[in-house]
């Protein structure tokens, strides 16, 4: 950093600061707030929608049983004696 660049950053924060409104800190923990809402709304939906699809997923793989292979169609049925 230059001796210049570091002599007018000095001279930024010795000057005068801008107001600040009085109730920033009441509007930021209210926007606080509201962000911790929603983001617990959408994790429990993200949640409840994880359960629905593995719900889903169990009763389909339970009903239709994927891990069973199908009849064979290249030799016909063994008929005994």
């Amino acid at each position: 950093m230059s001796a210049r660049h570091e002599s007018e950053v000095r001279a930024l924060l010795d000057g005068p600061h801008p107001p600040v409104p009085p109730d920033l800190a009441a509007l930021a923990a209210g926007r606080g707030h509201h962000l911790l809402r929603r983001r617990r709304a959408l994790r429990r939906t993200a949640w409840f929608l994880l359960a629905v699809a593995v719900t889903a997923f169990t009763v389909w793989a339970a009903l239709t049983e994927p891990w069973v292979l199908p009849p064979s169609t290249y030799a016909p049925p063994f008929e005994g004696p």
